[in-house]
């Protein structure tokens, strides 16, 4: 697998995309994700095939690999939610069978009831920069302030590419008094 070792380094790519836009802590992904490669077919398997313990696996590599780093010092683990109706269409929400994965590894807790979607938005995929941070805007909410406040999340989700989606939820989470966020995810794409 084309490991990035993003976690091991300060000021990595993932990082570089939320510079000036949401404070985070850390941010890293397991792997390059590139158009075309088994990487990217792993991710559709898991992801359009209901193949979701191939997303708690991965979790589970990936927080092994963390163990002993700033990630592993998080309070709690948060997946990028779905909206109910692509939840009851798909029947599992990627992003949490990752959380998962990372949650048994790294020994945290996740919780998924207090970010929510509240907008059924149409798919990132074949959206530009600009159409991607549109399609995210306030679709995301919090129903529980007390869940994030003074607590350092871990945000995850399966691909940053724009960090639209993650940048809008991270953005909501570190407005929680004393809340600061890191995010991870499998895969690391370029537009």
């Amino acid at each position: 697998m084309p490991r990035t070792d993003f976690h091991l380094e300060q000021g990595n790519p993932v990082e570089q995309i939320f510079w000036g836009r949401v404070p985070l802590q850390h941010a890293a992904s397991m792997f390059y994700y590139i158009k075309g490669s088994r990487y990217q077919k792993l991710i559709y398997i898991m992801k359009y095939h209901g193949n979701k313990e191939l997303g708690y696996e991965m979790g589970k590599i990936y927080g092994r690999l963390l163990i002993g780093t700033s990630f592993s010092q998080a309070g709690v683990i948060v997946p990028v939610p779905l909206h109910p109706r692509k939840m009851r269409k798909r029947g599992f929400n990627q992003s949490e069978w990752i959380g998962k994965g990372l949650a048994e590894s790294l020994q945290i807790p996740m919780i998924t009831k207090h970010l929510y979607r509240s907008v059924n938005t149409k798919t990132q995929t074949r959206k530009s920069r600009l159409e991607r941070w549109q399609n995210v805007e306030n679709v995301f909410k919090i129903r529980s302030v007390d869940a994030f406040r003074n607590r350092h999340v871990l945000l995850v989700d399966d691909v940053v590419t724009t960090g639209a989606t993650l940048e809008s939820c991270a953005g909501l989470l570190t407005g929680c008094t004393g809340t600061s966020v890191s995010v991870l995810t499998l895969g690391y794409a370029t537009l």
